[in-house]
């Protein structure tokens, strides 16, 4: 069987994407949304899931909840750092995100460029929007291609949909959230 050699990169690309699917598919929590092969988004993983994100290749875990919620994994920091991960809590209030949460997500971000990272809160609405809003201002992505990955997990509303469109004005981006 000959290949041609123009097929050959499709199909690593392929594969490559493929199994990296699979690996983010076993992580256990509501709303899991691979963003690329760097970062992906998520609700709140069980604590099983948290205990292999090492082996899935992750080195970050940000998280965006208050450690108070219901659903929180109590001992969530020990578990990521006892696999030799680094661990950022940002809480952000459901009721009033500001425009420090966002500051500190995109400046944890600059940083961690270049490792693979899981953004999560309860139900990926934070880490979605957190993301977005990332992705929009500071790497100058498409927001209309960025946006897409929020509407497969919520359509945003309320102070929610307020603040992101803060934040985009703000940085005189030229995108609302409907």
């Amino acid at each position: 069987m000959h290949i041609s050699k123009a097929l050959i990169p499709v199909m690593l690309l392929s594969l490559s994407m493929t199994l990296f699917a699979q690996n983010d598919q076993s992580i256990k929590a509501p709303n899991v949304l691979p963003i690329s092969e760097k970062l992906v988004t998520a609700g709140q993983p069980t604590a099983e899931s948290l205990a292999g994100l090492s082996r899935l290749g992750f080195q970050v875990v940000i998280y965006l909840a208050p450690s108070t919620v219901r659903d929180a994994v109590a001992n969530e920091p020990e578990i990521i750092r006892n696999q030799g991960m680094e661990f950022v809590h940002i809480p952000i209030q459901w009721a009033n995100p500001t425009e420090a949460d966002f500051q500190a997500f995109a400046e944890t971000m600059m940083r961690l460029q270049g490792r693979k990272v899981l953004v999560h809160c309860q139900a990926n609405m934070r880490a979605s929007a957190m993301t977005f809003l990332y992705r929009a201002i500071v790497d100058k992505e498409d927001p209309s291609h960025a946006y897409d990955a929020v509407l497969r997990v919520w359509t945003p509303k309320d102070q929610w949909k307020d603040f992101m469109n803060s934040q985009l004005q703000r940085a005189k981006i030229p995108f609302k959230v409907q």
